[in-house]
């Protein structure tokens, strides 16, 4: 009865550390506002994804067999918000006469992993395969939510401060809308592979 840390760890890398809604909109806060300023929301995001992780290790997706329908609702209504998130990234301008506006916070980074369709396909794919049946729930719950605090801890500053050095190079020139259309894209398209190719992505 036990976790499988080791190839959790190395599966979670590659969900936390690759293109999805949430390194996307870490990318676009940081190209916009800056690094510094953008920390605030990177630790909401990182602490959000707790939200999903407890209920879930504690039996939330049992009821998903009693309602499917909510739980489908649910999953259609997150994805329409990450995309009208991912229409705000494609018009925002990092150029120095760009409209001001304040970063993002803490409270905000909160919410975009609970309405992250990527987040709970990772989790519950997470607890599905890597932990070992009569695991109690106690010990599965924590272990999951360490390991990917832990490499959300390290991975998602990456993605926040690759904005900021992008939109140094880029703020100002042709490029500028270009680069924020392909991070829009990118949103749309990681939601796109979740709804339509696989649970386990």
């Amino acid at each position: 009865m036990s976790v499988a840390i080791t190839s959790f760890l190395v599966f979670g890398a590659s969900q936390v550390g690759t293109p999805g809604p949430a390194n996307m909109a870490l990318m676009a806060t940081g190209a916009r506002f800056g690094f510094r300023a953008a920390l605030p929301f990177v630790a909401g995001v990182a602490l959000g994804k707790q939200l999903i992780i407890w209920p879930i290790g504690f039996g939330l997706m049992e009821l998903s067999t009693a309602a499917p329908g909510i739980f489908v609702a649910l999953k259609w209504v997150s994805a329409a918000y990450i995309c009208w998130l991912a229409w705000k990234v494609a018009n925002l301008r990092l150029a120095v006469g760009a409209e001001q506006s304040e970063a993002p916070g803490f409270v905000a980074g909160l919410f975009v992993h609970p309405l992250n369709p990527k987040a709970w396909a990772m989790i519950v794919g997470g607890f599905s395969n890597f932990v070992a049946p009569g695991t109690p729930a106690l010990q599965a719950t924590a272990v999951i939510a360490i390991c990917l605090l832990s490499l959300q801890i390290v991975l998602h500053p990456i993605w926040t401060l690759a904005g900021d050095r992008i939109a140094k190079t880029v703020a100002g020139s042709a490029a500028e809308k270009y680069l924020m259309w392909t991070l829009a894209a990118l949103t749309v398209l990681s939601v796109l592979f979740v709804l339509f190719g696989g649970e386990s992505a």
